[in-house]
Order: C-alpha cells, then sequence, then structure tokens
C-alpha cells in the first residue's frame, strides 16, 4: 500500500515476507514480517481470555483453533483475492506461543539451513519437516492433538512451496544476498 505496488504481481506472486522483501527490500520486508508473525501470536493469545485452564486439552485446542483460522486468513485472504503468503512467519507466530521450545528449535534449523544454502524456500522447508520430529521424538511430546498438527504443519509447509520445491529441483531457486557490498 506504502508503496503503490502489489507485490503480488512480481518476484514469487505471493504476498508474505520473503517476497515482499525480494521485490521492495529489508524496508518493507521486516514490518511484513513482524506482522505475519504477531498475526499468528495475537491470534493463539486470544486464548487467553477463555475460561479454559491454562494447559488443559480444551486451552491447547483453542489455541489450535485460533492459531489455524490466523492461518488460514493469512493463506486465503477474503480481501486481497484469497491470494495471501505461503503461511511461514504466521505458522512461527503461532507455534512459538504454542509450543515454545519445539518452535526455537526448529528455527534453530532454520537459521542453520538459511546461513549454509542462502535460500529461503529450503530452510522453510526442511524446518518445517524437523518440527514434528523436534516436538514429538526429541521432547518426548505426548499429547495427540499436538503430534497431528505438527505433521499437518509440516506437510502444510510443503504443499504451500510446491512451486519453490520444483525450482529448488531446477537449481533456479532465488538465494539471499546475505553481506552484500555496496560500491562508492
Amino acid at each position: 500500500m506504502f508503496y503503490n505496488i502489489d507485490v503480488r504481481e512480481f518476484g514469487s506472486g505471493n504476498a508474505g515476507a520473503t517476497n515482499t522483501f525480494r521485490v521492495l527490500g529489508k524496508k518493507a520486508g521486516v514490518p511484513v514480517l513482524v506482522i505475519d508473525i504477531l498475526k499468528g501470536s495475537f491470534a493463539v493469545s486470544l486464548s487467553f481470555l477463555s475460561t479454559y485452564e491454562i494447559g488443559s486439552a480444551g486451552f491447547i485446542n483453542l489455541q489450535l483453533a485460533l492459531g489455524i483460522a490466523a492461518l488460514i486468513g493469512h493463506i486465503f485472504p477474503v480481501f486481497a483475492g484469497f491470494r495471501g503468503g505461503k503461511g511461514v512467519a504466521t505458522i512461527l507466530g503461532v507455534v512459538f506461543c504454542i509450543l515454545p521450545v519445539a518452535c526455537s528449535l526448529s528455527l534453530l534449523v532454520f537459521l542453520f539451513v538459511f546461513l549454509i544454502s542462502r535460500i529461503v524456500s529450503l530452510s522453510s522447508i526442511i524446518a518445517g519437516m524437523s518440527f514434528p520430529i523436534i516436538l514429538n521424538l526429541v521432547l518426548h511430546n505426548q499429547n495427540k492433538v499436538l503430534a497431528v498438527f505438527s505433521i499437518v504443519v509440516s506437510l502444510l509447509l510443503i504443499i504451500t512451496h510446491r512451486k519453490n520445491i520444483k525450482r529448488l529441483v531446477k537449481k533456479e531457486e532465488s538465494r539471499v544476498k546475505l553481506f552484500s557490498r555496496t560500491s562508492k
């Protein structure tokens, strides 16, 4: 809106943070990233207004329902012709509020892969695939609903990144230029 550009008409064609960084740069990308994360976090935080006991099955189910609603709204926004982002930052906000340790470990996986590859989509996919492994095998989650949720999150990231996966296979996926120097 501030740039009078629809980022969905450029780059990957998505309205998310990564494409905003790609099309408009850091000055626009950082606020979009923060807003997308906060969107998921805020939705989940509404659960604290409920009468459920914190940590109870009902409370966790409400958190998941609110987070999923935010995610669906991000991927398929009504006011943007159902053409939104891929949901990675929104999932980050949701999962961080519900499962902060598993989320933090998955975020470390993202950063590790990103620093090696400089490819956001690959980093997101691998971090998403690591999430159910971290939650269920490393952290020994016993909640079946959270176990299913972690697998669904992983699958959703793969589904929303289908085009990226095709570009990765063809070695055509964009890399982020880290620490680029500008000449004077």
